[in-house]
């Protein structure tokens, strides 16, 4: 889907307008763009971001997380469904183990949300995570600039479930939802409670045949966890919810319990101040990037690394000692 971003080259203005068109083709090509490590990609999407910079839509953008096997893509295809029949346009970011030898995606996100992909009102991006902090590719802050600047209204960044990557996806949505699953014996213990900690509104899924019994038992099991829990959002206290994205039932609920999370959190200023807390937190993502990046590139830190490297090797300094002075002769340097 118009990967190769060499094919064809375009302007910064360009990419603009073809996103901000809508146009499916030219929205992948300027992900791939931002996504890319080269040098000359960079300035492109610099300034194509800034081009976008006066782009505002009111969207909203959900977090989803899960322990393993609870049909996270089912449930995330069952929502994004409901939502573009409800006239939404729906975006579904999904982060994706990398593979260690080919850098490429093990999963295959549309093959996994074949219906959803299909859908004219939809769009798709499976993102290798490049070995980002939490499995979370460092480029998904400007890839949903892209997706809102392209017209989506509903962003759904689904995270690989595991590590860090559910904080890195909460600091930057401003909805995390959390789906659990029952069956698996003690329930509970499979789900960390610092996530719980940081849910809006959990689901349990899969609430239909023979489960549906367990699957309300587990939520009010789940209602009193959260109860004894500090909320995640000032004011606001969260919910838990039933779904079946087999029968279809339940997954307009959610969405019912967005839309009010939405207005309340509007009407106390919450909403305007995690916003603003996504954009520091993708300040800081970002001068890290970069100051990493200019230490790798420096003459003097690469210098330190070989020499002093040799010294902790052999016993003569600590790791703790030899790190110091490496950063504080990149400091010194003015990098």
């Amino acid at each position: 889907m118009g990967s190769d971003i060499s094919a064809l080259p375009l302007s910064a203005q360009d990419y603009a307008a073809g996103v901000r068109a809508g146009d499916a083709m030219v929205l992948a090509r300027a992900i791939t763009l931002v996504e890319s490590t080269l040098g000359k990609h960079g300035e492109i999407a610099g300034e194509l971001m800034q081009f976008l910079l006066p782009h505002r839509d009111n969207t909203v953008r959900i977090g989803i997380t899960g322990v393993p096997g609870v049909g996270k893509s089912t449930f995330i295809e069952a929502f994004g469904l409901f939502l573009c029949e409800a006239g939404h346009r729906v975006a579904v970011l999904a982060v994706d183990p990398t593979s260690a030898i080919s850098g490429g995606s093990i999963l295959g996100d549309k093959t996994r949300m074949e219906k959803l992909s299909r859908h004219p009102a939809a769009y798709i991006r499976p993102s290798p995570s490049g070995g980002a902090l939490g499995g979370v590719t460092r480029k998904t802050r400007e890839t949903i600039t892209l997706c809102e600047a392209a017209g989506y209204d509903v962003i759904l960044v689904e995270t690989v479930g595991v590590g860090q990557s559910e904080i890195a996806v909460r600091s930057m949505t401003d909805f995390f939802l959390l789906l659990a699953l029952t069956g698996a014996g003690d329930e509970l213990q499979g789900i960390k409670k610092g996530i719980v900690e940081m849910a809006d509104g959990m689901a349990v899924t899969k609430a239909d045949g023979d489960n549906v019994i367990a699957a309300e038992r587990l939520k009010l099991e789940l209602a009193q966890v959260l109860h004894f829990l500090a909320p995640a959002t000032v004011g606001w206290q969260p919910q838990v919810l039933t779904c079946s994205a087999l029968r279809g039932s339940g997954i307009e609920d959610v969405w019912k319990l967005v839309e009010k999370f939405c207005l309340e959190m509007k009407a106390s200023g919450e909403w305007s101040a995690r916003r603003v807390d996504q954009v520091q937190e993708g300040l800081v993502e970002f001068a890290r990037e970069q100051v990493l990046a200019g230490m790798m590139q420096s003459e003097v830190v690469r210098g330190d690394l070989e020499k002093l490297g040799a010294e902790v090797a052999r016993g003569k300094m600590t790791l703790r000692e030899a790190a110091t002075r490496i950063a504080g002769n990149f400091l010194r340097e003015g990098g």
